[in-house]
């Protein structure tokens, strides 16, 4: 029963969209399993640029199933507007995707929640997108949150939003917020339905289906483990877990049944909002590499903070991931520079720390320790095999290999699908 997962080992936005398009032409599902519509997987096929939210990268080849798990939680209106968007590039989405009954929705609640909330944070705001995906899973797990499945009922469906109406009422009016009308919010989502209704399904019968019948599964994340809300740079998290534990937990599968998992990597950081970030480059190299690799959020449009490549962060993820094989993104972003650093460890209080630190107040105590590597001043793009690389960019793949103990696999030598050097090729046939 071949399942691989594709996770994110930074902070989100390591470039996951291309290597699911590049790994998705060998099997025959893809399924999201945590999340909502605060992901941005971007893919580049010729000329034409596309940035996915809520459905999964998979969608694009048209031999694929999708499935949105119930570890998702989904706004209707933005998974309409996506599969209008994916229609309008003639890509076939109705008759392909599938979302488990099971998935919570994005209230309007939810939205106006997340923005009221960010807004009161003040100078300790998380940088959230204002989605209301922290607060629908606050709702899932407060136990009055509306799935999938109630959009089969509309009086059923009704009475639940009177019935949880009026903690949010109160809630808003204390703060001065205008109150929102019951028929208002369910003609929102109920418009919705007719589109939704038909792609239902038992999500967790729909994989063990496919999985039993010896169908090759691709398990996706959004964001990346340093994000995870139990493991990540806690509360600077999301409020989900993109670490491999989410699979189960969102998808209903066995751990006994994930056969790889592929660590998504850039060939530096990057960091969307507040949190610690140790490596985070001065100015004006920052703004330079943010240009150089086109770091603005696919979400928010936000600018990335950009920084050296962090060994000990990638050392944490490794731990959590139980990552197979690693892909290393955008490593043509660092060319022409004429040194870049790495960070080997940190100090903490005087001793070497290897190892990601759990809590924001000890991370406030650590400093970084570098190691420099000579850069390279040529252009990588055209390379597919990694020999021909420059020498200073093979020593630089290679002594991050050797740093956090894992082979990059994968190395991405620009945006575009075929940019890419497969140094593993296995990985490609998911020969599990």
């Amino acid at each position: 029963m071949p399942l691989l997962v594709v996770v994110g080992c930074q902070w989100g936005d390591e470039g996951k969209g291309k290597v699911i398009d590049c790994l998705a032409h060998d099997v025959d599902l893809v399924a999201r399993y945590q999340g909502g519509n605060n992901a941005g997987h971007t893919v580049i096929v010729g000329d034409r640029r596309i940035v996915l939210h809520l459905i999964p990268s998979g969608i694009l080849h048209p031999q694929l199933k999708c499935l949105i798990g119930g570890g998702v939680v989904v706004d209707p209106q933005a998974l309409v507007e996506e599969m209008d968007m994916l229609a309008a590039s003639g890509i076939e989405v109705q008759s392909r995707l599938f979302v488990s009954e099971t998935a919570h929705l994005i209230m309007p609640y939810h939205r106006k929640l997340d923005h009221m909330m960010e807004a009161r944070r003040g100078e300790n705001k998380i940088g959230t997108t204002g989605r209301g995906i922290g607060c629908a899973y606050g709702d899932k797990v407060a136990r009055h949150g509306i799935r999938m499945h109630d959009l089969r009922d509309k009086d059923q469906f009704v009475k639940k939003v009177k019935t949880f109406s009026p903690f949010y009422q109160h809630l808003f009016q204390s703060y001065g917020e205008d109150v929102w009308k019951v028929d208002e919010v369910v003609e929102e989502v109920w418009e919705t339905r007719d589109r939704i209704l038909p792609l239902v399904v038992d999500g967790v019968s729909f994989i063990h289906e496919q999985l039993s019948a010896g169908r090759r599964v691709l398990a996706e994340g959004a964001q990346g483990i340093l994000l995870d809300v139990d493991f990540g740079t806690y509360p600077f998290v999301t409020s989900s877990n993109p670490s491999p534990g989410g699979v189960c937990t969102g998808l209903g599968v066995s751990p006994r049944q994930i056969s790889k998992v592929v660590g998504v990597v850039k060939a530096y950081s990057t960091r969307v909002g507040a949190g610690p970030f140790l490596t985070e480059c001065a100015e004006p190299l920052n703004s330079q590499i943010r240009e150089w690799g086109g770091e603005f959020g696919a979400t928010t449009g936000r600018a990335r903070r950009c920084g050296w490549f962090d060994c000990v962060a990638l050392r944490r993820s490794l731990q959590i991931g139980g990552i197979t094989n690693l892909a290393l993104m955008k490593l043509d972003v660092l060319s022409n520079l004429p040194e870049i650093r790495v960070c080997t460890h940190y100090l903490l209080d005087g001793r070497k720390v290897e190892i990601l630190p759990f809590g924001v107040e000890t991370l406030s105590r650590a400093e970084p320790v570098y190691e420099t590597f000579p850069g390279w001043n040529e252009p990588i793009r055209k390379v597919r095999e990694f020999d021909d690389l420059p020498p200073q960019a093979r020593n630089y793949v290679k002594a991050l290999e050797d740093l956090v103990g894992a082979q990059m696999d994968i190395v991405s030598v620009g945006p575009d699908r075929d940019e890419t050097i497969v140094r593993d090729k296995e990985i490609f046939h998911h020969s599990l």
